[in-house]
C-alpha cells in the first residue's frame, strides 16, 4: 500500500484551509502549520507533497500573504478549491445562547456575522484563527464565551453548535491555491492559468501588456497589484487567465507579453474549480 500524501495548511484541524486540502484529495493526511510560510516551506523541503493556501474570499478580498509568497516560488500552482463558508457559533456543552456575551474568532469571521453579533448584542473579540479559537474556547472557554468557526471544528474539540449559517450574506466562498513541486498534468476539462508580470515604467505599458489576453481571444479572470519588495513604488500584477499554456492561443499571448512586459514568471496551468452560481 502507498502512504497518504500530506497535504499542509495554515491553522488547526477545523480549519476552512484543512476542508479545502480535503476536498483536493479525500485519502491524503491533511498537516496543520502555525502560518502561511512554514505550511509552504515544508512543501519546498519536501516533507508535505502539497501545501493549500487561501488566494482570496469572495467577500473580503484578496489574501496578500500568499501572493507574497508566490512572488519568489520554486512551488508551481496545480489546482484551486473552492470552498463555501458556513460560520457556526459554537460553545462548551453547558452554555445557552442567552448566556453568551464574547465571541471569538478571525477578524475576517466576526466581520462576516456582524450582523448576528448586533442583533444578539454579542461583543466581537479577535483571535489568530476561526479553528484555533474553537480550540482555545474547548480549553478555556466558559459561560459567557462563544466561538464562530466551522461545524467541522465543533465536532475536533467537542463544542455544541449554538446557531447554524450565521454569516450575514450567503455569498461566502474563499478560493484556495493547491501549491506543489512539478508541474499538473493536462487533464481534460476547462483549465487556468495563473502568471506574475512587472510593466516597464512608461505610460501605457499595462494597458498594451494586458491587451494580449483579448488579442489572442482570452479571458482574464483576475487582475491583481502587490509592491514590490526590491523596488519602491513599483507593482507586480497577479493574473489569472482561462485556458492551458499548452493551448495555441495562450501560448502566443505569453509569447506577446513576454516581449512587452519588464518580467514575466509563470506559475502554472491548472484545472480550474466549478463554476459558482448563487444561491
Amino acid at each position: 500500500m502507498t502512504e497518504a500524501p500530506r497535504i499542509a495548511y495554515q491553522g488547526v484541524t477545523g480549519a476552512f484551509s484543512e476542508q479545502a486540502a480535503l476536498q483536493y484529495l479525500p485519502d491524503a493526511e491533511a498537516v496543520g502549520f502555525g502560518s502561511f510560510h512554514e505550511a509552504f516551506e515544508a512543501t519546498v523541503e519536501g516533507s508535505c507533497a502539497y501545501a493549500v493556501l487561501p488566494v482570496e474570499n469572495s467577500l473580503a478580498g484578496s489574501i496578500n500573504q500568499t501572493y507574497d509568497l508566490l512572488t519568489d516560488s520554486v512551488l508551481h500552482v496545480v489546482g484551486e478549491q473552492i470552498v463555501h463558508v458556513h460560520h457556526a457559533l459554537l460553545a462548551r456543552p453547558d452554555v445557552t445562547l442567552e448566556q453568551v456575551r464574547r465571541v471569538y474568532s478571525h477578524p475576517q469571521a466576526l466581520a462576516q456575522c456582524a450582523e448576528f453579533l448586533r442583533r444578539h448584542k454579542m461583543e466581537a473579540v479577535t483571535d489568530f484563527d476561526t479553528a484555533g479559537a474553537a480550540k482555545l474556547l474547548s480549553e478555556n472557554g466558559g459561560e459567557g464565551k462563544a466561538a464562530i468557526a466551522s461545524k467541522r471544528a465543533a465536532e475536533a474539540y467537542g463544542l455544541q453548535v449554538l446557531a447554524e449559517r450565521i454569516e450575514d450574506r450567503p455569498f461566502n466562498y474563499t478560493r484556495f491555491f493547491v501549491l506543489g513541486a512539478d508541474e499538473a498534468v493536462r487533464g481534460s476539462g476547462a483549465h487556468k492559468t495563473s502568471l506574475i508580470l512587472a510593466t516597464k515604467h512608461r505610460p501605457g505599458d499595462l494597458v498594451a501588456c494586458l491587451e494580449e489576453f483579448p488579442k489572442h481571444g482570452i479571458n482574464m479572470t483576475k487582475l491583481e497589484s502587490r509592491p514590490r519588495r526590491d523596488k519602491p513604488w513599483s507593482y507586480l500584477f497577479y493574473v489569472d487567465i482561462e485556458g492551458h499554456v499548452d493551448e495555441s492561443p495562450v501560448a502566443a499571448a505569453l509569447t506577446g507579453l513576454m516581449r512587452k512586459a519588464a518580467f514575466v514568471k509563470y506559475l502554472g496551468s491548472y484545472p480550474a474549480a466549478e463554476t459558482i452560481s448563487v444561491e
